[in-house]
């Protein structure tokens, strides 16, 4: 595969693209959100993973920097545990749509032939502008992920409500908790989804037990390019 940093006039991204693509292909697209701290880059070793051949794959960088430590600089959709404002929040969310309708055109996507993954924070970004946006997102992925503000999601959600989703979760999650996953599957089913709902023995992370199940799934719910 082919990797490329872009800058853009918004969010930063960087793309994965099969090594037989060109501008005038068509691919099926998955989008990575990452998690707090993390950067455009922590996601996109997946792409080969999940298949290197039948897919392109963007990953936007979050706008918001953050100081880990000493020369450390991380990024986040917004300020963790409850810290920050819902300017920031909503300012996070416009970027994230934009960015949505940017490479959607970049990369001649039909909506709906698109997926939408997050990683804990980026995985409750992809609940935040996922599950309003069933017409462009065929699934969407949620790893080790809290799903937020739920009365507000709830008066966003389509009236159409069969969009796949797959969620995974960690027993041993020290920063999203289990009972944390399973109220969002219970918010979920009670507004009539259907998702996918896996734990595993795990801490805050993807394992290959994971990918296992993941990889066959989204070759379910977005068929690779034919």
């Amino acid at each position: 595969m082919r990797g490329e940093i872009h800058e853009g006039t918004g969010l930063q991204y960087v793309t994965m693209v099969p090594d037989e693509y060109t501008s005038d292909s068509s691919y099926p697209l998955v989008i990575m959100l990452h998690g707090f701290g993390a950067n455009m880059q922590d996601l996109a070793g997946l792409a080969p993973v999940i298949n290197d051949t039948d897919y392109v794959y963007a990953c936007p960088n979050a706008p918001i920097p953050f100081e880990l430590g000493p020369g450390q600089t991380g990024f986040g959709w917004m300020t963790p545990r409850g810290g920050g404002t819902p300017d920031e929040t909503a300012n996070s969310v416009k970027l994230v749509g934009d960015f949505f309708d940017s490479i959607f055109k970049e990369f001649n996507v039909a909506p709906g032939n698109a997926l939408l993954l997050g990683f804990s924070q980026g995985g409750g970004m992809t609940y935040r502008c996922g599950l309003s946006r069933a017409d462009k997102f065929a699934g969407l992925v949620a790893l080790s992920a809290t799903l937020p503000e739920q009365e507000e999601l709830a008066a966003g959600l389509p009236e159409k409500r069969t969009q796949p989703i797959f969620i995974a979760q960690g027993r041993h999650d020290q920063m999203v908790s289990e009972d944390t996953a399973h109220s969002a599957k219970a918010f979920l089913e009670s507004n009539g989804y259907s998702p996918d709902f896996h734990l595993y023995d795990m801490g805050h992370e993807i394992s290959n037990e994971v990918l296992q199940d993941l990889i066959p799934w989204v070759a379910k719910v977005l068929p690779p390019k034919a």
